[in-house]
This record gives C-alpha cells, structure tokens and sequence, in this order.
C-alpha cells in the first residue's frame, strides 16, 4: 500500500477543492514547487499532479509541471487535461513516470486502445464518480453510465493503474468509499488507486484491506489532520 500526495494546480497555485467545486476552494499554497520539495524532503516516494485549469478547460499549468518533474526525485504521475497523444509524449519525455487519462479515456475507446498500445504500463485511467456514476469533463459532466462496468471493460489494457476517486467526497474528510473500491478490486486485475475522503491513517489501513494498492490524499495531508510522519512510518512497516 502506497500513499501518495496530491497536487492540484490552479491559476499556478497548489490547491484543494471540496467535491470538486471551483468554488469551494479550501486550501491555496503559492508555491506548488516548493510542496513537492516538501513531500519528497519528508519521504514520498510518488505525487499525484494534475492540472485543474486543463482539466475544466481554463487555461493551463503546464510550466509549473515541467518545473515539479524538473526539481523532484519522487515519480510523478501527471494528469489534468490530457486528451492527444503529443501531450501524453510531451508528460512522458518531460519525466512523468505515468499520465493520467480522464475524460477522453471515458469517452473514445479507440483512442485510450491506442494510447495504451503506444505507451503499455505507462498509462493510469482515471474513473471519476459521483453515486457510482462516471463524471467527466472536470467533473462537470455525468453519464449514466456505472463504474463498475467502465472498470470491467478496462480489465485487457495494459495500464499501469486505475484510478478511482469518489468525487462527492473529494475534501471533505468525511471517510473513503471503502465498499466501492472494495467491490472494484475484487473484479480488476490492475492495481487500484484510491482517492476522495480520506482523513485519518485508519481509513488508509481499510484501503488497504480492501485491496487497493495505492490511496491518494490531499486534504487530511494539507490541513494537518493526517501526520505526514505517521504514513512514512506505516508504509514502511508495509514495505
């Protein structure tokens, strides 16, 4: 089990959002090198970096990525966005270690087939949701589609990892949706990476024994509720 740090970038800032809403920004860093220095210098040994701003459509970050993968030693998985095949070459030669597939992913097949050809284990599909259906669009768009099925049709890929993030829950430190990604687990043969909710080490630990391989967190990290200290000491006992 993995817990890897969020980065979310806005207007150049590192920041955190409450279920996904523009307006309930919670936390503003000005800095966002500075906090990945910061992650790194206490021993994560991965960072979930994603481009708000490309992801809705206003505008882009993309100096303030190259700079992150510049100064860190940490892998970083980058996302936010990315919907062409030159953006995922550009991440991947700028020293992502993995890109992260939203809404394009969601919405072409035979584009994610292809991408995933062209880069196999490279490539973290991002399935969002909200009451078990997949959001897209920066979370702006729902279909009626459920998750479950979208992972299911992701089982012959060659990703590196799905990543599951429980959008309602995003900021809110009210508890992970432990019993979905639990039931995703149970069906993929990718490793599972958790995201939306968490607050305390134990939510890690039921992640954990629910089987996913990895939980991203932001704002239990940001806002002091969860220990840095305390995850590096627990992944090690994991390690």
């Amino acid at each position: 089990m993995q817990v890897i740090p969020a980065i979310d970038l806005r207007d150049g800032a590192c920041v955190q959002l409450v279920g996904g809403s523009y307006a309930e920004e919670r936390v503003r860093i000005a800095d966002p090198v500075a906090v990945a220095r910061e992650w790194t210098r206490l021993g994560f040994t991965r960072i979930h970096l994603v481009d708000l701003d490309a992801a809705t459509g206003r505008g882009s970050n993309r100096e303030t990525v190259r700079e992150i993968l510049e100064v860190t030693p940490a892998s970083v998985q980058c996302g936010g966005g990315v919907r062409d095949l030159d953006t995922i070459d550009e991440l991947l030669s700028a020293g992502a270690s993995e890109v992260v597939l939203g809404t394009r992913a969601v919405e072409d097949r035979a584009w994610l087939e292809d991408a995933v050809a062209r880069y196999p284990d490279r490539i973290i599909v991002a399935a969002d949701t909200s009451a078990r259906r997949l959001l897209s669009r920066g979370w702006s768009q729902s279909s009626s589609r459920d998750v479950i099925d979208f992972v299911d049709d992701l089982k012959p890929l060659p990703l590196a990892a799905v990543l599951v993030t429980a959008v309602e829950r995003e900021g809110r430190m009210e508890g992970p949706d432990v019993k979905l990604m639990g039931e995703i687990t149970a069906r993929l043969n990718t490793p599972l990476q958790a995201s939306g909710g968490v607050r305390d080490i134990g939510d890690i630990r039921e992640l954990a024994a629910a089987g996913a391989s990895a939980a991203i967190v932001g704002m239990a990290l940001y806002t002091g509720a969860l220990n840095p200290q305390t995850i590096i000491e627990e992944m090690s006992a994991w390690a």
